[in-house]
C-alpha cells in the first residue's frame, strides 16, 4: 500500500463497529483506538447506540431502564430499530460523506444477537428491520470483544453496584451467555468483517490487536 500523506489520511471513510458481552470493555478499547487514530492523522467520530442522537439518547433511557422489566421482546426490538434509523440519518451517513472514520460502541449485530438470539425473535424479522434502519449500511469492520461471561459481569460489578445494572445487565446470567454465543456464530459466518478480538488480557495488548485488524483495512 502507497505512503498516505497527512492531508490524504485526514479524509479516510471508514465504519467499525464494537461488540461484546456486556464488561468486554469496548468503551476503553474505544477511547484507545480513536486516540491511535487521531494521531495517525485521521478524523474519527465516535458514536453508540442504542442512542447517539438527541431522540436516540431519550429511546435508550427508556431500553435500560432497570424499571421497565414488561418491556416485552418485540417492543425492544422495534425501539432499538427506530434509535437506529435516527443515528443513521442524522450521524453516521454525514459522517461518512464527511470521509471520516465511523467508531460506534454496538450497530445492527447487536439487535441480531440479543434480540434475535438471546430473545429468541425470529431473525428473518431482525435482518429486515435492520436493513430498513440502517438503509443497508454494514460496518467495513466488525470488532467483537471477547472474554468469558463471568469475567464480563464481574467487570460490571466493579464499577457498577448491583442496585444500580441497567435493565440488560442485570437480565439471567443464561442471556449473556447466549449473546456471546450468538456474537461467535456470527464471526464465523461472516468472517471477512467480524474479527474476534481476546479481551480477556490487558488492555494494551487488546488495543494492540484491534489497532492491528483496523490498520488491515486502512
Amino acid at each position: 500500500m502507497p505512503k498516505l500523506w497527512l492531508h490524504e489520511v485526514q479524509y479516510m471513510s471508514l465504519f467499525i463497529t464494537f461488540e461484546g458481552i456486556e464488561g468486554s470493555g469496548k468503551t476503553t478499547q474505544i477511547t484507545l483506538l480513536k486516540k491511535a487514530l487521531q494521531k495517525k492523522g485521521y478524523s474519527v467520530l465516535i458514536t453508540r447506540e442504542p442512542g447517539g442522537t438527541v431522540i436516540g439518547d431519550q429511546i435508550r433511557e427508556v431500553l435500560l431502564k432497570r424499571q421497565n422489566k414488561k418491556l416485552v421482546p418485540l417492543a425492544e426490538l422495534l425501539l432499538y430499530e427506530a434509535s437506529r434509523a435516527q443515528h443513521v440519518q442524522e450521524k453516521i451517513q454525514p459522517a461518512l460523506k464527511k470521509r471520516k472514520i465511523v467508531i460506534s460502541d454496538r450497530y445492527s449485530d447487536a439487535t441480531t444477537v440479543y434480540q434475535g438470539v438471546a430473545r429468541a425473535l425470529s431473525t428473518e424479522l431482525t435482518d429486515k428491520l435492520n436493513r430498513i434502519a440502517t438503509e443497508n449500511l454494514k460496518p467495513h469492520l466488525t470488532l467483537v470483544l471477547d472474554c468469558p461471561v463471568h469475567m464480563g459481569l464481574g467487570r460490571v460489578l466493579k464499577r457498577t453496584s448491583s442496585s444500580h445494572l441497567d435493565r440488560i445487565e442485570q437480565e439471567k446470567i443464561s442471556f449473556h451467555r447466549k449473546v456471546r454465543q450468538g456474537y461467535l456464530r456470527l464471526a464465523k459466518k461472516e468472517p471477512h468483517r467480524v474479527k474476534v478480538i481476546d479481551a480477556s488480557g490487558p488492555a494494551k495488548q487488546i488495543h494492540s490487536n484491534i489497532l492491528q485488524q483496523v490498520l488491515k483495512k486502512i
